[in-house]
């Protein structure tokens, strides 16, 4: 705790300075720049929190909730998110898609976490949680786009961060931002170095049915994370309609996990063979991503063509040494087993999208496409003394394999927007998307090839009965397909007992989506949704061996998914108070899809959700921001229910210095109860339960230095949905 005194004293003699001398103060504002004073005004006006007919939008540019924060942190706090503790986001309870200033992230899980964790929030415009999205969008159900700012005042601006965490163990945290722009030419680079030390405690129950047999664990991980990051965005304006750039990314990370766990075994409620066993996990990971675009945008025609061409190369190794003591009647044996991997990505893509009115019909057409090729190896090896032991627990594991996957996704997409008797807004849209896929193993010698081509319509209608009252209804078809680490058979140990693999024969997930929302007053609104599904797939827990694995399995059976909702944005104090909160209702119909698959579940589910972000601008004339989010959230999914309720929040504090461009932050997360998460999961073989602690609580401080100048504006709008269609 001493490393954070030290910033603490510093926030508390802000807070001192600011009541003992307001006439200081007070001049300081007045004869701070205007052109700063304006832009915090206009941020003050623009709500928190918009809700659209296709998306909800949450403005955080300038806001104290970034303070202190990753792009993941605030991800996390964005309404209608939510995270689950294996790192998957979702939307509205769905698997989203998430991109990054209108480009497809090709990460996902924990994968994705890494990478948004080295994005600093601190660059941040807006995110955008699309539930309906248009055909443009590579979707498997919702798009999250998180929009970063864009600064383009002439000369060199910039801020850097410092930021110290304290939870179950101190973290560091530190970022920059540096902007050029001269005439026609912008150049940015953001970087970051991450110093993080995680916490986390886990119990299980492995319960299965043949054999009446429980294994329970106890498991305390902790977990070690260093990742420096740097990215770099070049445009160049060729005139007033063209402008090209070029996009790179790079981040590592190097990972220490070190784990230790207990169990024991129960024989038909008697206690059998107990366990200690112990887990380093050493791990390297590199990304890289280019992206090379050209712009052309004729504001008069409203004619945008956009294309990109880029690359992304990703690779991770790891070390996995697990040793485990065995405990019996007739004594104790020692184990060991290690496992080498290393997994490598490569995605190379070309994308080309066009927009234009179609004559003097009111109307607009978007087409596009886009090819992309992956090409991804996963090699691992096992080693240990137990390995050549016919009664070692690891005997007849395979001890080496290589996976590949290799696929070519190629797609076609057409928009019609127009506009009816002036109340009407309408969009229709179909996307047609083919993939030819190969998956093998090396070793093994199994493979599996396979194709096939998929039809995504969509419909939007928004009718306006006047400025203060409209209806919306969306429809989308959509198709969620495996990630490619979920085909890899190979099998692997875990820390709780259980082994892990992927499964060849993985099926995508369609599903369809119908969406209506009720406007009131332009500040109140009311929606309902509608999913269903003939097919899914899920974690599923199988017995193997005498082993239990946890793998990815196909389940047939229709689940239908309804969802009621009620959200309102308020403003008050002459716009310095903002408000925005949201309560609903979740149902869920698991019947057919319990009986086809014999889970042995809750065939009906039905749990409440609310979120609700609050912030208040310049209190007292002090230029202190305060800020506060307050989400209750279950986590049911498919096969995996939820046996607690989280209520998650936050609260930090900002003291905004407008001479010297400086900031200082104390943020508050889940304070005053600790989030957990408690999930049971069913399996024709059994259930499996786990119980975790997050380490997603404490005290965090900020002390943030600006220069330049720091006003910003809104990225170019590219997307035709942006204009029209409801979209915007």
């Amino acid at each position: 705790m001493k490393v954070i005194i030290f910033p603490i004293a510093i926030l508390a003699g802000s807070f001192a300075m600011a009541q003992q001398a307001p006439d200081a103060a007070a001049q300081d504002t007045v004869k701070g720049n205007a052109k700063e004073i304006e832009a915090v005004t206009l941020v003050a006006r623009k709500p928190t929190v918009e809700s659209k007919i296709d998306r909800t939008v949450f403005n955080v540019a300038n806001s104290a909730i970034l303070a202190g924060n990753t792009t993941w942190d605030v991800l996390r706090m964005t309404p209608l998110v939510s995270i689950d503790n294996n790192d998957d986001v979702k939307a509205e309870g769905q698997m989203v898609t998430v991109y990054i200033n209108d480009r497809k992230s090709v990460f996902t899980g924990k994968e994705l976490k890494e990478y948004l964790k080295t994005i600093p929030a601190d660059n941040l415009m807006k995110i955008e949680v699309i539930t309906s999205p248009s055909s443009r969008y590579e979707t498997s159900g919702s798009v999250i786009n998180i929009v970063l700012k864009k600064r383009d005042d002439e000369g060199i601006k910039g801020s850097i961060s410092l930021n110290n965490r304290q939870s179950t163990k101190n973290s560091q945290y530190s970022n920059f931002n540096l902007n050029y722009h001269k005439k026609k030419f912008t150049q940015t680079f953001i970087g970051g170095y991450n110093n993080g030390n995680y916490v986390q405690k886990t119990q299980t129950w492995d319960n299965r049915y043949s054999t009446n047999r429980l294994t329970q664990f106890n498991l305390e991980n902790v977990m070690r994370n260093e990742s420096p990051s740097i990215s770099s965005t070049s445009e160049f304006e060729l005139n007033d309609k063209n402008n090209i750039g070029f996009v790179a990314e790079y981040s590592q990370s190097r990972n220490l996990s070190l784990a230790e766990s207990n169990g024991m075994i129960f024989e038909n409620g008697n206690p059998g063979d107990s366990f200690l066993q112990t887990q380093n996990i050493w791990g390297f990971n590199r990304n890289l991503g280019t992206n090379a675009f050209y712009k052309y945008y004729d504001k008069e025609k409203n004619r945008i063509l956009d294309i990109n061409l880029g690359t992304n190369y990703s690779s991770n190794d790891n070390d996995n040494l697990i040793d485990k003591q065995i405990n019996n009647m007739s004594g104790s044996t020692v184990q060991q087993l290690g496992v080498l991997s290393s997994n490598q990505m490569r995605n190379y893509y070309l994308k080309v999208d066009y927009t234009q009115p179609l004559g003097k019909s009111g109307g607009t057409i978007e087409v596009g496409g886009k090819t992309e090729i992956n090409n991804h190896i996963i090699p691992n090896s096992l080693y240990g003394f137990s390995m050549t032991d016919a009664n070692s627990e690891f005997y007849n594991l395979a001890r080496n394999d290589t996976f590949h996957y290799e696929d070519n996704l190629s797609s076609l997409y057409a928009n019609y927007s127009k506009t009816f008797f002036k109340k009407l807004e309408t969009r229709i849209g179909v996307r047609y998307e083919y993939i030819d896929y190969k998956v093998r193993q090396d070793v093994a010698g199994t493979e599996r090839k396979d194709s096939y081509g998929t039809f995504l319509p969509n419909l939007l209608l928004k009718y306006s009965f006047s400025e203060k009252f409209d209806l919306s209804l969306t429809y989308n078809r959509s198709i969620w397909r495996p990630w490619y680490s979920e085909f890899n058979p190979f099998l692997v140990p875990e820390i709780n007992g259980t082994y892990s693999r992927g499964n060849l024969y993985l099926n995508p997930n369609p599903n369809d989506r119908l969406y209506m929302k009720f406007g009131i007053l332009k500040k109140y609104f009311i929606s309902a949704r509608y999913m269903h599904t003939n097919q899914d797939y899920w974690t599923t827990y199988v017995t193997e061996n005498g082993r239990t694995v946890s793998l990815p399995g196909n389940f047939d059976g229709k689940v239908e998914k309804y969802y009621l909702f009620a959200n309102t944005n308020q403003n008050f104090l002459k716009n310095k108070l903002n408000v925005n909160a949201g309560f609903g209702w979740y149902y869920i119909n698991n019947k057919d899809f319990n009986e086809k698959n014999k889970l042995g579940g809750k065939d009906y589910i039905s749990y409440w959700g609310a979120s609700a972000n609050v912030s208040y601008t310049n209190l007292f004339n002090k230029n202190i921001n305060l800020s506060a989010w307050v989400e209750l959230a279950n986590q049911n999914n498919g096969n995996s229910y939820a046996n607690n309720t989280n209520v998650f929040h936050n609260i930090s504090v900002t003291k905004i210095f407008p001479k010297t461009q400086m900031e200082l932050s104390m943020q508050l997360m889940n304070i005053f109860k600790r989030p957990y998460g408690d999930n049971t999961t069913y399996s024709p073989d059994g259930t499996f339960r786990e119980y975790s602690k997050w380490d997603w609580y404490g005290v965090s401080l900020t002390f943030v230095k600006r220069f330049g100048n720091q006003k910003v504006k809104e990225n170019t709008k590219t997307d035709v949905e942006k204009n029209g269609g409801g979209g915007k």
